[in-house]
């Protein structure tokens, strides 16, 4: 869990990227951060517009590189109409393992068939990302009949020798998180059956998956969720942590209330999406986090190690 001081960390924070138009229900979020081996960060974030049916405005994953983790500048634009696909949600940005370069995971629903979870060609630099080079992954047939109808919002860590993915899977109505894992991040099996993180508590309406971050001999599942008691619990989204030593059985250490809200005054106290990573003596956080005007932008909360 985080001390108290760790958690007044969360009053102060850095505007990485705002939405395109600062008027409700534009958002830029869905933050997927990759650190190279030349000390670089590289972004990649879902960027939505307001005007759409909701379900339907991701229209950009934007790809963007900074030298200090804080002020990015565009490097590439994958747009929905690229590709083509009808929207996208949370991207995944990983490096592959033992060489150099940039892989991109999507989600969104190919060829108007249910939502799956695809990727582009692997690349040099992230500038170079071919959206005519998208193809699914992982897709509800590839779950067999009890699994999720939908896969979407894709974590993606290579750990323990293989790639792992969390990813949120819609079932009977509620989203719940899956792990899937993989030996080339292409061809993916379920790590066990049914949900590996289900709903419960104060997230009774939806479970998902935010991060994986390794600590010593286990790792934190950064979750978030929400209650079907709240307001539009669809998009009014908190977040909790759970552990695991073994990444098969996780243990909810947030059970009776969310570690994260929005501390901004508003309709909504959304904090979700996050990506969690250490850096130097540091643990960064970037998240999603509501603003007073029903939009969201992509925030970074600095703890120290302790």
């Amino acid at each position: 869990m985080l001390s108290e001081e760790q958690l007044r960390r969360f009053q102060d924070y850095d505007v990485i990227l705002a939405p395109d138009r600062d008027v409700p229900e534009w958002w830029a979020g869905a933050p997927s951060v990759l650190r190279g081996g030349d000390g670089r960060f590289h972004l990649a974030a879902r960027m939505r517009e307001g005007d759409s049916p909701r379900g339907r405005r991701g229209y950009e994953v934007r790809i963007l590189s900074s030298d200090d983790g804080i002020s990015f500048e565009p490097v590439a634009s994958v747009r929905r109409e690229d590709v083509p696909i009808g929207v996208f949600e949370r991207p995944a940005l990983v490096g592959p393992p033992g060489a150099e370069g940039f892989r991109l995971y999507v989600c969104g629903p190919w060829r108007e068939g249910p939502w799956c979870i695809m990727r582009l060609e692997d690349v040099a630099d992230p500038g170079d990302f071919d959206a005519t080079s998208c193809r699914p992954v992982l897709t509800p047939a590839d779950c067999g009949p009890a699994g999720p109808e939908a896969l979407k919002d894709p974590f993606v860590i290579h750990t323990a020798g293989r790639y792992h993915m969390l990813v949120i899977g819609l079932k009977d109505g509620f989203e719940r998180t899956y792990h899937f894992t993989s030996d080339d991040g292409d061809d993916w099996r379920p790590a066990g059956e049914g949900p590996a993180f289900d709903l419960g508590g104060w997230h009774d309406y939806f479970t998902r998956p935010a991060c994986l971050l390794p600590v010593g001999v286990g790792y934190l599942l950064v979750y978030e969720g929400s209650s079907a008691d709240w307001r539009d619990p669809v998009y009014n989204i908190a977040t909790g942590l759970a552990w695991t030593t073994n990444l098969e059985h996780f243990t909810d250490l947030t059970p009776a209330a969310p570690l994260l809200r929005s501390t901004t005054p508003g309709d909504y106290h959304t904090w979700r999406y996050s990506h969690w990573l250490w850096v130097g003596e540091e643990l960064w956080a970037y998240a999603e986090v509501a603003r007073p005007n029903n939009t969201n932008e992509i925030r970074l909360f600095r703890l120290p190690r302790q």
